[in-house]
This record gives structure tokens, sequence and C-alpha cells, in this order.
């Protein structure tokens, strides 16, 4: 999004971007090795991630959820940071109150 080789963001004015949809991602850095993003989950919503090509970091901002990893289940809640290899099923469920996420993916392009 910009030729610049470093750039600051504030995330409580991304956060305020959102257009308060019960499942929003919004994408704020996209760069060949990574991109970042702000995802949201409203309380009682569905996530309806499929597995992605790239490796991906997920650091929970606020609320809580348990996240399904393959077979296994975890709970996840502010402070929460979580590694997704690529190829990986995942998705949060059980969202007990809005989630808040920083999603950072690395350009891993795995075949």
């Amino acid at each position: 999004m910009s030729d610049q080789p470093w750039q600051i963001f504030d995330l409580a004015q991304i956060r305020q971007q959102l257009k308060g949809k019960p499942a929003e991602y919004l994408e704020f850095l996209n760069v060949p090795a990574l991109n970042c993003g702000i995802y949201f989950l409203a309380a009682g919503s569905t996530d309806m991630q499929s597995p992605h090509n790239d490796d991906e970091l997920y650091l929970v901002l606020s609320g809580k959820a348990q996240m399904r990893l393959d077979n296994a289940e975890r709970a996840m809640g502010p402070g929460s940071l979580l590694y997704v290899g690529a190829t990986t099923e995942h998705s949060f469920f059980e969202i007990e109150e809005d989630m808040t996420l920083l999603v950072i993916f690395a350009n891993t392009h795995r075949t």
C-alpha cells in the first residue's frame, strides 16, 4: 500500500474503520513478505474461514472464543497469540464476547 520501507499504524484508528458486520476483515498492510489486518467477530457469530495458503499469526486484542485447530480446541482471549501453519484447518467458535484480532499472514505460498 506504500513504497516506504516503514510505516506506523494506529490500531485504534484502524478498528474505527470496521463497518460493524458480524464477521469482518479489514486489511491495512499488504507488502510482498506479509499482509496484516484486523479481524472482527461479533459474539455469537460464525467464523467462515477455510485453510489459507500462508502461515498466519493471530493476536487477540479483545474478546473470548474457542479456536478449533485440526482436531484440537483451545480457549482464546485477550493477549492470546496463536500461530497457524499454512493449510491448517482452523476456525473460531463459541464466540462469547465480540472479538477483535490482529492478523498477520506471511506470504509463504506453499504448494
